[in-house]
């Protein structure tokens, strides 16, 4: 039996719960919380991360693998991480056992380069996703799924319908995902896992949102595409509701002003939602103790024994001062990184603007699906660009230009069967690849800023960068004459190329951050500087919750100095979110 007393999602739920939303909004930890309260319940659960940067490992202390893994001290709760590399190597495998046992050794290892892009990562990650929605042996009571950041995820759940439509028109051939028999062998799965997502009664998605404007236009927005991919059973969850103990305290009443009029204005779609608010914490979610803390109610936090009066290193100097330094290039990509949710498209364009007012042309772009930019911008200015890769228009445009490169050769029989291939799901993301290529090229000659999606998302377009440079290799080692310069060149290239890592004063975007520094690293790509967005240390607020949270700040930008950023830039908390050119021209100054 669930206590009254924790969240409405908590109370007769269904098999599988979704959390979504904007990145850094809390999924997470929400999450984590709900399966930990199940599991305390009596209830068998496992709780499922579908982000390649997850932290669950972190939260929970136990170590992510590609299998169900029990929680120490948790009976009942066990934790799956759908891994991409992992599971691209499983389907690999699983494609190369089916291949003619006459074929050669050549032949095999083709069809592994073959199998190396993107899109063998997505739809291999995708597969497992299906195999547990069709998992019907009853060996968890319930499924929660932590899920990546929106763009990512509206990808993810839109895979069911778009591969059962792709292999039902599609019978012959192969796709780049390997021999075709063998997607055709996995249509049942797909069927049945869309059929359980649109099904009420196994399905409830939980919308995750913080009590910010920018947050609630993004979930509202999800809302509406998951109803029209029928997922209609459909809560709200508004994380992190701050009320202030003293409202003559300028930050804090500033803070309680941002998240009630955002609630205030709730859309109707959201409005008429099942709602849960859990009050904002004194706390960092790591740890059994804060997870079982976080969905109780208004009842006091958990008291984690912690070292006090924690002195802050020096501020470090503000974006005025990174701008100057890279304007000293004159030309060259400047990539932001980090997790969802960590301001990454604010610092971009806030950088982009320093750069052209410093008398430089800027390109200012996207990789992002969730696509906010020039909302952020909100108008225009000489000397700066701003566009978006467009997933529909580049997928548009790839195969317009592979239908006329290759089309004139083949006859009628050939030209179908290559357009019906070419509709398949993943030349997505081969299209995005080649634009992202597109973009990263043109540094050469002015400046780039380029606000990259949530970490998982863009680590595979890292991965198929990293398979496009591999393939060009092996081609000018073959007999090929000609110099090349590769994307992945580029990238590892400091003098053409400054990735900043964006990240929030708390334990787990930190731990993100340098997860993410190490996976660049494996890729021989070292950042520029890290830039720590949204600080409170600065404000002087003496609001009790807020003081109970500076002392963790405090211990971030520590372990920070200590060694994990060769550079660091600060952005303090504002209360005006930094929308539209003035406010992001203010966001330089310390």
């Amino acid at each position: 039996m669930i206590p009254g007393r924790l969240p409405g999602f908590l109370q007769a739920p269904t098999r599988f719960l979704f959390f979504t939303g904007k990145g850094g909004v809390g999924k997470t930890s929400l999450s984590a919380a709900a399966a930990l309260a199940l599991a305390d319940a009596g209830h068998s659960v496992l709780l499922v991360s579908t982000d390649a940067a997850s932290n669950l490992d972190e939260m929970l202390g136990v170590t992510l693998r590609n299998a169900a893994t029990p929680v120490p001290d948790v009976p009942r709760l066990s934790v799956l991480n759908i891994d991409p590399t992992t599971a691209a190597e499983t389907y690999r495998q699983r494609v190369i056992a089916q291949m003619d046992t006459a074929s050669t050794p050549a032949e095999r290892a083709t069809v592994r380069e073959q199998l190396s892009g993107s899109c063998t990562t997505e739809i291999a990650a995708f597969d497992e996703f299906a195999a547990l929605l069709a998992e019907d042996s009853g060996q968890f009571e319930h499924v929660i799924f932590d899920t990546a950041p929106t763009g990512h995820t509206l990808r993810l759940l839109s895979l069911p319908k778009a591969w059962s439509g792709f292999l039902a028109d599609n019978d012959r051939g192969a796709s780049c995902l390997g021999p075709h028999s063998g997607l055709k062998m996995q249509e049942s799965r797909f069927r049945t896992a869309l059929a359980a997502l649109c099904d009420a009664t196994q399905t409830t998605v939980i919308l995750v949102t913080r009590p910010d404007a920018g947050a609630i236009t993004e979930v509202a927005r999800t809302a509406a595409e998951l109803h029209a991919l029928g997922l209609d059973n459909q809560r709200l969850a508004i994380n992190g509701v701050f009320h202030a103990s003293d409202a003559s305290d300028a930050t804090a009443g500033a803070l309680q002003q941002v998240g009630d009029r955002a609630i205030a204005h709730l859309p109707d779609a959201l409005r008429a939602l099942p709602c849960d608010a859990i009050p904002l914490r004194t706390f960092d979610t790591v740890g059994l103790p804060a997870l079982r803390a976080l969905l109780q109610g208004d009842t006091g936090p958990v008291r984690v024994p912690t070292a006090t009066n924690l002195a802050a290193p020096p501020p470090p100097p503000g974006l005025n001062s990174l701008a100057d330094e890279l304007a000293l290039q004159g030309h060259g990509l400047i990539m932001v990184m980090g997790k969802g949710g960590v301001g990454k498209t604010a610092i971009a364009a806030a950088l982009a603007i320093a750069l052209v007012h410093r008398g430089h042309s800027v390109h200012l772009s996207t990789t992002d699906p969730a696509a906010h930019l020039a909302t952020t911008v909100n108008g225009s200015l000489p000397g700066l660009s701003v566009d978006r890769i467009d997933p529909e228009a580049e997928t548009a445009r790839y195969i317009a230009r592979v239908l006329a490169q290759r089309g004139p050769a083949l006859d009628e029989a050939g030209r179908a069967l290559l357009l019906e291939d070419l509709q398949s799901p993943c030349t997505e993301e081969v299209a995005v690849f080649h634009a992202f290529s597109r973009t990263v090229s043109q540094a050469r000659s002015a400046f780039v800023v380029l606000d990259t999606a949530p970490t998982g998302h863009s680590l595979l377009l890292m991965d198929a960068t990293g398979a496009y440079h591999r393939q060009m290799v092996r081609e000018l080692d073959s007999g090929g004459t000609a110099h090349i310069v590769t994307p992945l060149m580029r990238l590892q290239d400091p003098a053409y190329t400054r990735i900043l890592l964006v990240t929030l004063p708390e334990a787990t975007p930190v731990s993100q951050a340098q997860a993410l520094q190490d996976d660049l690293r494996r890729a021989q790509i070292e950042p520029y500087a890290w830039i720590l967005n949204k600080s409170l240390v600065a404000t002087g607020t003496q609001d009790p919750l807020l003081q109970a949270r500076l002392e963790g700040e405090r211990r971030q930008m520590q372990r920070i100095a200590a060694g994990l950023a060769a550079r660091c830039y600060t952005v303090p908390w504002l209360a005006t979110p930094p929308i539209g050119i003035p406010e992001l021209s203010r966001m330089g100054d310390p």
